[in-house]
């Protein structure tokens, strides 16, 4: 495992922005932000030999970059839009028509930029992530500036040169990179995992408690915000796939089911789970605003799972803030080691993490201790039954198999929660470190075609939907 300590902050790993994929969606839109920065900053004689800009795009982000919107958050990063306050509404309508172009602004002339722009390139390219976008500007056919990004996992990019956006070079009280190093501050200093993460948190974005508080909050707003608009919202996805939205059907089933003098059922809330889930991955699928959780592709399983914590189970905020932390510590070890991207993990990149995350969340908030034992033993549990796990949606869709995947990964998330906290963690052989190191191994021998390329297994399918 790598030795630099993590400098990620849970607002980094929870991400609020545009559907359907936080890799091919998030991620591009911010590194062509960023590209458009870089230009406004060249030397005005060089603004002006410009007349084209193009994008081209590698590996899975070709692949399956279309049924993803990839095209379309380009366009929108270089027109300055941000994740966090883009109208889902507003860019699924860029690119409806090839044929229009849009003005990109560069000193004191715009640039056209429309779908002739942007190549989806098949042959492949030396890169160390799958995920790679080459930005240029052109006079011609000369290059008059080039950058090159990698979009690696729940909307965290990085350019070529540079360290990974989304860490910091602030340095942390409490340095670790592996669950050990981490339970190994929690016994020397005396210190509880939810204080340890508060203060390694202040450090990181130089906020105060409260202002920590009051933004995951805000996360939490927004993600069952994605849930109750996904318990409405009917009809038809996006795509080619013509897949019918299940969410609010299976909602008004659990109502009936909870409903005065009807028969009770063990398994409502599971209903009800599955439909929050659905609801908001679901979405996702539709393009709309959601929070990386922690990728976009697994949006539907914390939001799920913290939706039921708050109205079946009636947690308060200070209890599904700690869960919260909890959750983000797992997703920060899984990226740190291995990978939360699907095009490098497959599938147990973005669902295995979410699974072993939401585990983590429902056992800190069953806790009246932050205790690490059963929270370790959790997320484990939840890693360890989606190893090998692939990445392959029809049509290069995150609709099959991603959204009922998202409901089956909370539903793990809950059993994994249920086997920690049965008073047998400390029985557990497994580490987390050691789940992780062999998640990693196994992504890295996972055949490509199974990694978000939509080449293998159930992306075969195309034809029978």
């Amino acid at each position: 495992m790598t030795t630099s300590p993590i400098t990620t902050s849970i607002f980094d790993l929870f991400k609020v922005g545009p559907g359907p994929s936080s890799s091919h969606t998030i991620g591009p839109m911010k590194a062509a932000f960023d590209f458009r920065q870089r230009l406004a900053q060249l030397p005005t004689d060089i603004q002006q030999r410009a007349d084209a800009i193009h994008i081209h795009l590698y590996g899975s982000l070709s692949a399956t970059g279309k049924g993803h919107g990839t095209d379309r958050a380009v366009v929108a990063g270089l027109l300055g839009w941000q994740p966090e306050t883009t109208d889902p509404a507003a860019m699924l309508k860029l690119l409806r028509d090839p044929e229009v172009l849009y003005p990109v602004s560069l000193g004191n002339q715009t640039i056209d930029v429309g779908a002739a722009q942007i190549h989806f390139e098949r042959k492949r390219y030396d890169s160390p992530f799958a995920n790679t976008m080459v930005l240029k500007l052109k006079s011609g056919e000369e290059v008059l500036a080039e950058e090159e990004y990698y979009s690696i996992g729940g909307g965290f990019i990085s350019r070529k040169g540079e360290p990974e956006a989304g860490t910091s070079s602030h340095t942390v009280p409490y340095p670790y990179s592996s669950m050990a190093e981490l339970k190994e501050h929690l016994k020397t200093h005396s210190i509880s995992l939810d204080e340890l993460l508060m203060a390694n948190e202040m450090a990181l974005t130089n906020r105060s408690r409260a202002e920590v508080n009051q933004r995951i909050d805000q996360i939490l707003d927004f993600m069952h915000k994605a849930v109750r608009r996904g318990l409405k919202h009917k009809g038809v996805l996006p795509g080619n796939i013509r897949l019918n939205r299940k969410a609010p059907i299976l909602f008004q089933q659990a109502k009936g089911m909870s409903h005065p003098g009807a028969a009770l059922r063990s398994d409502s809330f599971l209903i009800f789970l599955n439909a929050y889930c659905l609801a908001a991955s679901e979405e996702n699928a539709a393009g709309g605003i959601v929070v990386t959780a922690p990728t976009s592709g697994a949006s539907g399983v914390i939001p799920g799972l913290t939706f039921l914590a708050k109205h079946h189970f009636h947690y308060d905020r200070a209890t599904m803030r700690v869960g919260m932390l909890a959750a983000a510590v797992i997703g920060f070890l899984i990226k740190h080691n291995a990978s939360i991207s699907g095009a490098e993990m497959g599938c147990m990149g973005e669902i295995g993490s979410a699974s072993a995350m939401g585990a983590a969340f429902l056992t800190r908030c069953t806790q009246s201790t932050s205790d690490i034992g059963p929270i370790e033993a959790a997320a484990e549990i939840g890693i360890e039954h989606h190893l090998g796990m692939t990445c392959d949606p029809i049509g290069g869709y995150v609709q099959i198999p991603c959204i009922e995947r998202n409901a089956m990964g909370a539903v793990k998330a809950y059993n994994a929660y249920l086997l920690a906290t049965s008073g047998s963690a400390s029985f557990q052989k497994i580490s987390l470190d050691a789940v992780i190191k062999v998640m990693k191994a196994t992504g890295r021998d996972m055949s490509t075609k199974y990694k978000e390329t939509s080449q293998a297994g159930l992306a075969l399918s195309a034809t029978e939907c």
